[in-house]
């Protein structure tokens, strides 16, 4: 990944960096954000990892490993499957899925997030936010099932993949973990769709002060949150 962008807001005390594979009005990419005093987060149990397509994953654990970071599971194939996979983590103990593919124009591929009611969390997806359920598989040797809900195909386009554990109907969220931020033509819009479909506004849509970025924010029915962004007004605050 290369640094993109970065910003102090010292009257909010916080910092952001922004990091990805390619332009930010092209691509998907991570906010990081730091918390002027704070050292420690709770991930959770909830959030999952995120994904990266390489082309290598074995030749991609060795350099991780020459850098010192720490991988949790070694090169193989997926469980049931043929993919080869690898898990690292960051200093911070974010899950990181490394997934051997061609070349693609989006390596950071996947976010994974746990639900409790996997109907309901496709519905409201595909309803509320306009995704495309792309793919469905259910592994009973395991105990879950996978959704793969987004906006194009896997191997070209981000992906969020919902998880559901047979049996398990609430997770811990902890304090780590923030949000995806998704661009729209108009906020006003997808918060009425939000609304109809079952989700929660918690920033009803509108211009952040001194930015004037118009967002939406919301809560999906197992409580994970997504921002809208304005798409011109997002192009103009990059310029």
């Amino acid at each position: 990944m290369k640094l993109l962008r970065k910003r102090d807001i010292p009257e909010e005390r916080y910092t952001n960096a922004f990091l990805g594979y390619g332009p930010e009005d092209s691509h998907f990419v991570v906010e990081l954000t730091y918390n002027y005093g704070v050292d420690k987060y709770d991930i959770g149990a909830g959030f999952g990892h995120f994904g990266i397509a390489v082309e290598d994953v074995a030749k991609t654990v060795d350099l991780v490993k020459a850098k010192g970071g720490k991988v949790t599971r070694e090169p193989g194939p997926v469980k049931g499957g043929n993919t080869v996979i690898a898990f690292v983590e960051d200093p911070d103990g974010y899950k990181f899925e490394l997934l051997e593919r061609g070349p693609t124009p989006e390596p950071l591929c996947q976010v994974m997030l746990r639900v409790g009611d996997l109907d309901r969390a496709i519905k409201f997806y595909e309803k509320a936010f306009g995704m495309e359920l792309l793919r469905k598989r259910d592994n009973p040797e395991y105990k879950y099932t996978i959704a793969m809900m987004g906006y194009g195909p896997e191997d070209k386009n981000v992906v969020l993949e919902l998880t559901y554990n047979y049996g398990v109907t609430e997770y811990d969220k902890g304090n780590a973990y923030a949000q995806i931020a998704i661009g729209t033509d108009d906020v006003y819009k997808t918060a009425e769709a939000i609304k109809l479909y079952g989700g929660q506004i918690t920033r009803e849509p509108g211009p952040l002060p001194g930015i004037s970025t118009k967002i939406t924010a919301c809560l999906d029915p197992d409580g994970w949150k997504s921002v809208f962004v304005d798409n011109l007004d997002f192009l103009k605050e990059l310029e």
